[in-house]
């Protein structure tokens, strides 16, 4: 090779070298938002329950109801654009209720920037006096990962644990870093 063609290449990694330092510090400057947003986030949801809970029960007109869909549209639109998930289909069917205790099974699918996933689980409510606890004692995640084997460990134990919020908190990240890389790769073809 000709030193003309080394240069290119040199001066080509230079810039994807400093592309990737300016897209860690922008991962890490949302990570930091993330943060503040989810803590915001699980002060508005308590405030609400607070508010739902302790509220009118009934008493409210159906002009004060719309407004009350239009916000909750509002912030899920927000989180769609926030997080990249966005759910395209959301079953749910009883399958055991008495008197303090049902059992949900639910079923989603969507996408997180260009991966799909699919979510089926079971939600076990137990109501004790005024408190309502939820547990899920059933998932199964369906996701589109190829050959990526950590991937399909992640799938695993997020299964075992049961954990949804580590699942969608771990799969909008993977799935921007996983964009971020299909660009670099379709850069070079």
């Amino acid at each position: 090779m000709d030193n003309s063609i080394c240069q290119v290449y040199e001066d080509e990694i230079q810039s994807l070298e400093e592309e990737i330092k300016l897209l860690a510090e922008k991962y890490e400057d949302s990570q930091q938002e993330s943060t503040f947003f989810s803590d915001e986030l699980l002060m508005s949801t308590k405030s609400f329950q607070r508010e739902f809970q302790g509220g009118s029960k009934g008493h409210e007109s159906p002009s004060d109801l719309k407004a009350q869909l239009e916000n909750l549209e509002t912030d899920l639109s927000f989180l769609m654009k926030f997080t990249g998930i966005q759910f395209t289909s959301h079953s749910k069917k009883t399958v055991e209720q008495t008197r303090n205790r049902t059992v949900r099974k639910h079923r989603l699918s969507g996408n997180c920037h260009s991966l799909s996933f699919q979510l089926e689980f079971q939600l076990l409510e137990m109501q004790k006096k005024e408190n309502v606890s939820a547990v899920i004692t059933d998932l199964s995640i369906i996701m589109e990962s190829g050959e990526d084997s950590d991937v399909s460990k992640f799938v695993s134990s997020t299964e075992e644990h049961r954990n949804l919020l580590t699942f969608f908190r771990s799969l909008s990240s993977y799935a921007e870093w996983y964009e971020h890389r299909r660009c670099t790769f379709l850069h070079f073809k």
